[in-house]
């Protein structure tokens, strides 16, 4: 079971947030779980970039991005080479640090 370490994020968790996930779910799915109000504006089919993470560390054990999710990354803030939709990642055995973008692409966050 992976566990993913969310770093500190003034809004969305100022204290950080530790979730024990399920192999096989997507990021973004087990954050929304855990009650982590990531934005995913597109419903999570890779439309919008809105859910875009930077995986600190344990990216290696994930599957590298697709075409689509390439394609999208582009739109997203702050990019970075370990940027990834958290949408687009499903999860494998290893553990993930995860750090929220301080700002998205959504200039109107549905609460």
């Amino acid at each position: 079971m992976p566990r993913i370490h969310i770093l500190p994020h003034p809004d969305l968790c100022p204290e950080g947030h530790d979730i024990d996930a399920r192999r096989g779910a997507s990021l973004c799915e087990s954050m929304l779980a855990a009650g982590l109000a990531i934005e995913h504006a597109c419903e999570m089919v890779a439309a919008c970039a809105t859910c875009h993470v930077h995986v600190r560390t344990g990216g290696a054990s994930l599957a590298p991005p697709d075409d689509e999710e390439s394609d999208q990354l582009d739109n997203a803030w702050g990019l970075d080479a370990q940027s990834r939709l958290a949408c687009c990642v499903k999860l494998r055995d290893g553990d993930l640090t995860i750090e929220l973008p301080r700002h998205t692409r959504n200039h109107a966050r549905e609460h």
